[in-house]
């Protein structure tokens, strides 16, 4: 092979006994090979996974927008491409970068799927996303629009039953792994230390007590609901007459069915 010495390249000698003759490339592209590998490993990136559920194409691509959009950003990094987005049919996928907050170098590469439909003949495009190594690292979004609050209960009932009727399938491994992460977020729900982080600024646990209804039927992933579209909210302030109360009853629908 060949070595970078203070004057110049070095032939260094790998000739022992039942080796067999090299080419005078081939030990190059060995060093070369290996160089590369080294460059590629060093800048592999941490992999997050979000799982969009619901909403039209249309209001999918608009929610995408609202999570990569900054306004500090300098004007050559808005000229950037950015990645498509192919979530006509069945399952979608894009991605997006994770930057820091000069915008200058990149901290994880956030993978996105979207699927529209909840139609449980479409769980077996989701569950290969669902492994005990991805699950860990995955959250699951249902996105929702102000547009029709009035569905907003049947299609979350939908997304959970999709979501149960996935994850009684998965392999044991990929159970556990759920189950474990269920466990951290209650215990940060609770205020115990967790993994990476602690409750109080001096590190002594608070331990709250669960309140009733509260993680009686964890599904395994964390989930949140997105409400898209807030500038629709005064639509239904004016001509479907929507006040405080009507406005408090929905929302706290919602945070019941996350709290379970």
């Amino acid at each position: 092979m060949y070595g970078l010495g203070s004057k110049g390249r070095t032939r260094l000698s790998n000739i022992g006994p039942g080796s067999r003759p090299q080419s005078k490339d081939e030990p190059e592209k060995n060093l070369w090979s290996s160089l590369l590998d080294s460059v590629a490993s060093g800048k592999k990136l941490p992999e997050k996974n979000l799982l969009v559920l619901g909403g039209s194409p249309e209001l999918q691509r608009e929610f995408l927008e609202t999570l990569e959009s900054d306004t500090s950003r300098r004007p050559q990094d808005r000229r950037r491409k950015k990645p498509p987005v192919a979530n006509e049919v069945a399952l979608g996928y894009t991605y997006q970068h994770v930057l820091d907050a000069d915008q200058d170098d990149i901290l994880a590469r956030l993978s996105i799927y979207l699927l529209s439909d909840s139609s449980p003949a479409l769980s077996a495009l989701v569950k290969p996303l669902l492994t005990s190594k991805s699950i860990p690292e995955t959250l699951v979004v249902i996105l929702l629009d102000w547009a029709d609050p009035w569905s907003w209960a049947r299609q979350v009932r939908d997304w959970v039953r999709f979501l149960k009727g996935i994850i009684v399938s998965l392999d044991d491994d990929c159970k556990i792994a759920a189950e474990e992460t269920m466990k951290e977020w209650q215990q940060r729900r609770r205020g115990a230390p967790y993994e990476g982080g602690s409750s109080t600024v001096n590190d002594t646990a608070v331990n709250i007590p669960l309140g009733q209804g509260e993680w009686d039927e964890p599904l395994g992933l964390p989930i949140c609901v997105a409400c898209h579209g807030t500038e629709k909210i005064e639509t239904l302030e004016k001509d479907h007459g929507w006040r405080e109360e009507e406005f408090d009853f929905t929302l706290q629908y919602l945070r019941t069915v996350l709290l379970k």
